[in-house]
């Protein structure tokens, strides 16, 4: 199929999938017409992006799908400023090194998503810092700032928020983000010859204020399409847990937590989010949506959204460790994974510390160590709980009443896991 036929089909793709909010006159057909360049930008005030900025990132991985160019920008520049949009007060600014380390990280994340060496329309990475770092101001303030009119700029929701504000206000800086994030869609035509910005539909004001810039500076005609802005069906903000947001880094959550985010997606969310967040097809999503239907229970769609959004950031390796994380956690196979996993998987258990010398040699009975720790309320209490078979050392299950336990039995020297009947975990850190 030849790239223009491909190119035809990206809106409609976004639209049936629900990513699409809103597009400027014309985009439509702009894409149908021949392949295009698209670029999203990425704010790098951060160490890693978070699931919240997963919804623009499939909007490019689609555009490069149906044979367009995708352009990631990341605001080494304007994150030194940073957006106001949906922020009630000033931002904290960072040191220019900072900005740098953080950009280097999202190129890394965002090569789990778009391809940057396919020969037709491979992905490029841009710094806004590139041409906003070395710009001068007069000659900025003479041929981009008189194309903006201040009281169209103060009419701006996100603006008129700040103003209304006395405490915060607003400061001249951050008022100025909507001209520099402007001079980017110019320099982004002038350079890459790119026609199209995308973003959340947030960005609506300031894509079409970029839209303008172009058509005074270079008599061109640009494009925006947005995406919506999600929210679960309980009302909860998307992404947001009670341990706070879910990171695309590994090292800030782990596979095993970013699995189980998607895992436990609810029943009224799941189906919009495998049109959302995966690349599986009409007739998949359909066939899921029906299970959702007939046996909620099996929360198949569930697996299959954990699955492949997993799969996709974190690679076989890290969906692998992550299913069997899950099984542990209810009551399967512990052995191969890493005493860092156990303290990730069970961090919310009751725990309890035990000195690596009282289980040195012969170690410690069993049933001893389970009244010590308050597992159990008393050696009887816990002999009892050994020979009616409830009692699993490691998630095996013990037999005998007269089992010791040494550290042989620690994983990695540093934790036990012991278990109550089906579900009541107690994790034994070693000490010394």
């Amino acid at each position: 199929m030849s790239s223009r036929a491909v190119a035809t089909s990206v809106l409609d793709e976004l639209r049936w999938r629900g990513l699409l909010h809103d597009a400027t006159e014309g985009a439509a057909e702009h894409f149908a017409e021949a392949p295009r360049t698209a670029y999203i930008g990425f704010d790098p005030t951060g160490a890693s992006l978070h699931i919240g900025t997963l919804l623009p990132i499939m909007g490019l991985v689609h555009a490069q799908r149906a044979g367009h160019t995708p352009v990631a920008l990341v605001g080494g520049g304007t994150g030194l400023i940073g957006d106001p949009s949906g922020k009630s007060a000033e931002r904290k600014l960072l040191t220019k090194d900072q900005v740098a380390a953080n950009a280097e990280a999202i190129r890394r994340q965002l090569e789990h998503f778009l391809d940057f060496e396919v020969r037709s329309n491979p992905a490029r990475m841009r710094n806004n810092l590139d041409w906003l770092g070395g710009l001068p101001l007069v000659d900025f303030l003479r041929d981009i700032g008189k194309h903006f009119s201040v009281n169209q700029m103060l009419a701006k929701e996100s603006v008129k928020r700040r103003i209304s504000n006395e405490e915060t206000g607003i400061s001249f800086t951050e008022f100025s983000y909507a001209l520099l994030q402007s001079y980017d869609f110019l320099e982004l035509y002038r350079t890459e010859g790119c026609t199209v910005q995308m973003g959340g539909s947030d960005q609506w004001g300031n894509i079409t204020s970029g839209i303008d810039l172009v058509r005074r500076v270079e008599g061109a005609r640009a494009y925006g399409v947005v995406f919506p802005l999600i929210t679960q069906a309980s009302g909860v903000k998307f992404g947001k847990t009670e341990e706070g947001a879910i990171w695309l880094d590994p090292l800030m959550t782990s596979p095993f937590r970013f699995y189980q985010y998607w895992i436990n997606v609810e029943d009224a969310d799941v189906v919009r989010y495998l049109k959302y967040f995966t690349l599986l097809d009409v007739g998949r999503i359909a066939e899921l949506s029906h299970v959702v239907d007939s046996a909620p229970e099996q929360r198949t769609a569930q697996k299959a959204l954990a699955d492949e959004v997993t799969r996709r950031l974190h690679g076989e390796t890290g969906l692998a460790r992550a299913q069997q994380a899950t099984r542990a956690l209810f009551g399967g196979e512990v052995a191969g994974l890493h005493a860092d996993d156990i303290a990730d998987i069970f961090a919310d258990v009751p725990s309890h510390e035990i000195a690596k010398d009282a289980l040195a040699g012969e170690g410690k009975a069993l049933v001893e160590l389970l009244a010590e720790t308050g597992i159990c309320a008393s050696k009887g209490e816990a002999r009892r709980a050994v020979e009616g078979g409830g009692v699993y050392v490691n998630n095996v299950r013990v037999d005998d009443v007269a089992r010791t336990v040494t550290m042989r039995d620690a994983i990695e020297g540093r934790f036990i896991l012991v278990r109550l009947g089906k579900k009541r975990y107690h994790l034994i850190g070693i000490r010394g």
